[in-house]
């Protein structure tokens, strides 16, 4: 019976690396299609927000009634949803779809070093170490001693960095609370779809076919909506650690989809980067249950992708 239960969590980690991990191939496929970094941002928006708003009425959760949880979430929804988001879209115009999802591994590394700088998260020799090795990584993947450093690279660490920042103000102001999770989720993304709006007078026209309006399709309601909801699912029946396993596979995901699908090629040195970043991330972790203050118990809104 326990075999069982193994089992079905090895499977249910596995979908879930799958649809976050593919997030970055979807944009890619998207961008090439026609469709603008807004446009994007917005559709997945208004799509993943749906989806929860939908699973959300069916769970008999009912959205935030507070104008002090709607502002908190306006905060979190533009840190972790709506500019990542873009700078995402923006970033895979000139970059890779699994480099994409290599940068992203930086996340929980400017997570830490965002919560070290806020005091929500405590210093220790394996967290300093693991940070040093962390970014040591990202300098051996860029190598700006040898080639120049893109915007558009740049653009997908700031992506990282700003998931940082959000996850670090909504394990202060928003985990934790009584407020059903999945309906606080779907508030999170309605309110990402607010601050996207703001942009689209600089949306440019629409000149997308039917591929690429399939791709979003598929990154708004399972790259986005669905994602949380399995993550959720996962977070409650295995525990908070199985749904972090899920990060280290993103990137390998990513890489892999983007060489089968996009014939990208990524070099033995971005790869090599890329287990350094990972190893970095595991040793940060090590001593993650007793050195944070703030231990955010529900997935974010908008996956880090």
């Amino acid at each position: 019976m326990d075999g069982g239960r193994h089992g079905g969590g090895v499977v249910r980690i596995g979908v879930l690396a799958l649809l976050w991990g593919s997030g970055f191939l979807w944009i890619k496929v998207a961008l090439n299609h026609g469709l603008t970094p807004v446009q994007i941002t917005i559709t997945r928006c208004v799509l993943g927000a749906a989806v929860l708003v939908g699973l959300a009425l069916v769970a008999r959760q009912r959205l935030p009634r507070s104008a002090t949880v709607w502002r908190r979430l306006a905060v979190a929804a533009l840190f972790c949803n709506a500019l990542p988001f873009a700078l995402f879209a923006v970033g895979e115009r000139t970059v890779d779809s699994g480099l994409a999802g290599v940068l992203n591994a930086t996340t929980p590394l400017w997570t830490l070093l965002i919560g070290l700088a806020a005091g929500v998260e405590r210093f220790s020799a394996a967290r300093a170490g693991g940070l040093l090795l962390g970014f040591g990584g990202v300098l051996l993947i860029f190598a700006p001693w040898h080639v120049r450093v893109s915007w558009g690279a740049l653009a997908l660490l700031v992506a990282a960095a700003s998931y940082g920042v959000g996850f670090v103000y909504m394990g202060r102001w928003l985990t934790g609370r009584d407020t059903a999770p999945i309906a606080l989720s779907a508030a999170q993304l309605i309110a990402a779809t607010g601050w996207s709006a703001v942009a689209l007078p600089v949306a440019g026209a629409p000149h997308a076919d039917a591929t690429g309006l399939a791709a979003v399709a598929v990154l708004g309601v399972f790259g986005t909506g669905v994602t949380f909801y399995l993550s959720y699912r996962l977070v409650a029946d295995e525990g908070a650690t199985s749904a972090a396993t899920v990060g280290y596979l993103l990137p390998v995901v990513s890489v892999a989809l983007g060489a089968a699908v996009l014939d990208e090629r990524l070099g033995p040195r971005v790869l090599a980067g890329m287990a350094v970043v990972l190893l970095a991330v595991s040793l940060t972790r090590l001593s993650h249950g007793a050195g944070s203050r703030s231990s955010p118990e529900r997935p974010r809104a908008g996956t880090p992708s």
